[in-house]
């Protein structure tokens, strides 16, 4: 594990949301979901340096934080191109897209957008809606070769195949509550199309929706059947993976 991750750091702050420091002491989050976040321990709400944040889409648990961090920290924040047409209205000048099978190369990290499929929307405070575009996952090339997939908020897709085929990832984040995303048994078959060694269950735990019934020992049984040799890495808010 420490010899694939090549000196990337990759903390989860709960829910969706993480914070990974690459080889190069880049500091990255993804899905900033912080203040409001149940699951975020105190001291990780705070988050000092952060040069990017990546956004899979606009529903509150992924994009709470994203403006505030923005204008703290002057960090670039990556999406869609409707995400940052807002964000830029907001005046976050450092607002950039990306599109679906598009990648860029941010800092020392070469990232790429894939499909997922969900809703997108920002909630306004007048509590009105805007449409937010299409929902979005990435694959992070890291400067050591170390390849990272952050599905977002997704059903399972047969294009998770391609996924696997094109970018290889060493590790995939995926979704396991249900209701809302896949559940255990969607994600042991996303694991399955993907052909990856390691992965992370999020976006499950019933303290940030009540609605939540996928579990990681639920997932745990069917990957058990489904891809067996697959190592699950449960994850605590906190908790750190680190070479």
């Amino acid at each position: 594990m420490e010899e694939m991750l090549g000196g990337t750091r990759i903390t989860y702050l709960g829910h969706a949301a993480f914070r990974i420091v690459t080889p190069g002491d880049e500091q990255i989050i993804i899905d900033p979901y912080l203040t409001n976040n149940p699951q975020t321990p105190d001291d990780l709400k705070r988050v000092g340096e952060l040069d990017t944040i990546l956004i899979t889409h606009g529903h509150f648990d992924h994009f709470d934080d994203v403006e505030s961090l923005a204008a703290q920290t002057g960090a670039t924040t990556i999406s869609n191109f409707e995400i940052m047409s807002y964000l830029q209205s907001q005046g976050v000048e450092t607002a950039q897209p990306i599109m679906k099978g598009g990648t860029a190369q941010v800092g020392g990290v070469k990232v790429t957008a894939t499909n997922a499929f969900h809703g997108s929307s920002i909630a306004l405070d007048d509590g009105s809606y805007i449409y937010a575009g299409e929902p979005m996952g990435y694959v992070l090339e890291f400067e050591s070769g170390f390849k990272l997939y952050h599905a977002g908020d997704t059903c399972l897709f047969g294009d998770m195949q391609l996924i696997g085929e094109l970018y290889s990832p060493d590790l995939a984040m995926l979704p396991i509550g249900d209701r809302i995303t896949m559940g255990p048994l969607e994600a042991a078959h996303a694991v399955r199309l993907l052909g990856v060694d390691h992965v992370v269950p999020i976006h499950y735990s019933p303290d940030v929706m009540p609605i939540f019934t996928g579990t990681p020992e639920k997932f745990r049984e069917h990957l058990d059947e489904i891809s067996p040799g697959t190592t699950i890495h449960v994850m605590e808010p906190g908790d750190d993976l680190a070479s």
